[in-house]
């Protein structure tokens, strides 16, 4: 064990935030604190780190260990560059370095006894830059700076003159070159592209020591931690796993509770009645019978009623009008800003219902795709075509739909003026905006709550097509899952941009990658991407080198007709075959539905025998009870059936 967390508690005024958390960390172990926003996450690790001091409770460090931190937002002011920014980290290696050098020009000009004394001194020197990694601190900062997506062209570049997203990543980079025993991140992605992400969860799962996240990030978790410490209500729980065996894990340690709290509710009734009953026919003995049951009843262990989703967000997406078939047809796009180009000649079909998300490096032009579709920017060349029926609601990652000076209710009544004053606040509340949160100016909100009221302009706009810029960005899990949900069970179609890896594995059916200026196509979520991605790549480049020029490109768009396909099985799959394996899913999926519903009713008929058998009428009248009985084992049979239907269905 190298760090311990005992009985941790901290308040803010009357908001006790965190309430006797307890845990612990082992060399070399990966954990995740997760919880939902305002749970306290950021506050533990400055408490951790001792820059926010605990009410009660104490932070035990293994003796001599080192501890490093990055928290979520970082004021890094220096007049050097990048490079030398992270040099200052080996500055220890640099002066050992450097004493070396100078003991290489001394040793040549002295002999003897004097010589040998140096030559000790050199040999333990020597060993130590090379105990320090001394010989390859160069090339380790490098790869880091690389691994965070710098080109060496940034390297030179003044750390005055970068946003606070790059100033982040140099500070994470030099983070990771002091190699601490003990790291803490507080959301460490944020500003990272997918390739730097999967960098750095490399990077993590073979550092030498342990490692404390707190993330949104559910991918990244699932690929990096070993034990998840969950902060709920001011307390701690600790699932050993990772993110995926934690949800699973929860979401059953939910149901039990549930189960458990309602059948102990179904009993206290029942108590309660027999109480009333007996009270009510007003003789000595029964009302003493009524007292001992009061007595028993005051001795019950009562359990909470568990936490629930009431709490998170509530979105339900639906169209009023079913667009066409054919949604959107995109031919020959190109866009360029002064000398740099985005992309040239895309193209691509989009079809009803499907989920597309766009994803790429930054700076390739994925949200520029998307204003062009919504006429927010203009192509260089190029046909956008709506098909018919198609209406369009925009989600802006930059809220630049809403007006930062009205407030939330005038918003949503100003765009939707035939909503009553009831309508519009059910729709707020249902975002977690509640009682005088509607009357808050938008431009007195923060990133996230800005995110949410688009979200709501989004709910009410009953469009068939749904055009997101990063949607998922600034929510905590909890609403991540519930947007998941509205995307998955909406009828109309929608296109996306999004770094959250977790998030398009649960909602793409499709993937467009935009990488060299083209778009390379997926039939498929983002595992699927992950591990077709180089086939594709290869296909694709076997496919330019095969062209008479270098500005013919080939897009692999499975959508269309005149493009150049990639499939698991083949590299040819065109939209016909993509209908009718997407057929086949919905027929798997209604077999499903059908098994899920058989069995909630023969369940239901089970419990209801049950009571039956429990009756004075029934077990005491012999040819009923067997009649019974034999359902009962009828039922049991057919569910053993239906279960195991169930699971070859759901696999």
């Amino acid at each position: 064990m190298i760090l311990a967390c005992n009985n941790i508690g901290k308040a803010f005024g009357i908001n006790q935030i965190l309430s006797n958390i307890s845990f612990h960390v082992n060399e070399r172990e990966k954990v995740a604190i997760i919880g939902l926003n305002g749970a306290g996450k950021s506050t533990l690790l400055k408490i951790i780190m001792n820059e926010m001091k605990a009410d009660e409770g104490e932070v035990i460090l293994q003796k001599g260990s080192t501890i490093g931190y990055l928290s979520q937002h970082q004021d890094l002011s220096s007049d050097h560059t990048i490079y030398e920014e992270m040099l200052e980290t080996k500055k220890e290696i640099i002066e050992l370095e450097d004493k070396i050098r100078v003991m290489e020009e001394s040793m040549k000009k002295v002999s003897g006894k004097e010589l040998e004394d140096m030559l000790n001194t050199y040999s333990r020197l020597t060993h130590e830059f090379e105990q320090k990694n001394g010989y390859s601190y160069k090339s380790e900062i490098v790869g880091i700076l690389k691994g965070l997506a710098f080109t060496e062209e940034d390297f030179n570049k003044k750390v005055t003159a970068l946003s606070g997203g790059q100033k982040t990543r140099i500070s994470l980079g030099k983070l990771l070159l002091s190699t601490p025993d003990i790291i803490l991140l507080d959301e460490p992605t944020n500003h990272l592209d997918m390739e730097s992400i999967a960098w750095l969860e490399t990077y993590l799962l073979n550092y030498n020591g342990s490692v404390i996240i707190v993330a949104h990030d559910r991918y990244f978790l699932d690929k990096v931690v070993t034990k998840v410490v969950e902060l709920e209500n001011s307390k701690a729980q600790v699932f050993e796993g990772n993110y995926s065996a934690y949800a699973m894990k929860k979401e059953l340690q939910r149901e039990t509770m549930i189960k458990h709290y309602l059948n102990q509710q179904k009993e206290i009734k029942h108590q309660e009645e027999v109480i009333a009953k007996l009270r009510s026919f007003n003789r000595e003995k029964s009302i003493k019978r009524a007292e001992s049951r009061e007595k028993m009843l005051d001795k019950i262990d009562r359990i909470d009623k568990p936490i629930t989703h009431e709490a998170k967000m509530s979105i339900r997406l639906e169209p009023q009008v079913t667009s066409g078939n054919d949604v959107l047809t995109v031919k020959n796009l190109s866009k360029s800003f002064g000398s740099k180009q985005l992309f040239r000649d895309l193209n691509f079909e989009v079809k009803r219902e499907e989920k597309i998300a766009i994803i790429g490096n930054n700076g390739t032009g994925k949200t520029t795709i998307l204003k062009m579709i919504n006429q927010i920017i203009t192509p260089d060349s190029g046909e956008i075509k709506l098909g018919s029926k198609v209406k369009i609601a925009y989600y802006d990652q930059e809220h630049q739909v809403l007006n930062m000076e009205k407030t939330l209710f005038d918003e949503l009544q100003d765009t939707y003026p035939n909503l009553d004053n009831t309508t519009i606040r059910n729709v707020l509340a249902s975002f977690l905006f509640t009682n005088d949160d509607v009357f808050k100016r938008i431009k007195d909100l923060s990133g996230g709550e800005r995110g949410r009221v688009s979200l709501a302009k989004l709910m009410l706009s009953e469009a068939n097509l749904l055009i997101l810029d990063e949607p998922t960005n600034h929510l905590d899990i909890s609403s991540k899952e519930i947007l998941e949900n509205a995307i998955n069970n909406y009828t109309g179609t929608v296109i996306y941009v999004s770094h959250d890896r977790y998030f398009i594995n649960k909602t793409a059916t499709r993937i467009l990658d935009l990488t060299n200026h083209q778009l390379l196509n997926y039939i498929g979520n983002y595992d699927y991407y992950l591990e077709k991605k180089d086939e594709v790549e290869k296909a694709y480049l076997n496919t330019l080198s095969d062209t008479s020029s270098p500005n013919n490109t080939v897009s692999t768009n499975l959508a269309s007709s005149s493009a150049t396909d990639v499939d698991a099985s083949q590299t040819k799959l065109d939209w016909k075959q993509q209908k009718e394996e997407q057929a086949k899913l919905r027929k798997k999926q209604n077999e499903l539905a059908k098994v899920e519903h058989e069995i909630h009713q023969l369940e239901t008929r089970s419990e209801e025998i049950d009571e039956l058998l429990a009756d004075e009428e029934v077990y005491t009248n012999v040819p009923k009870l067997m009649e019974l009985n034999n359902e009962k084992k009828t039922i049991e049979n057919r569910l053993e059936e239906l279960l195991v239907m169930w699971e070859e269905l759901s696999e």
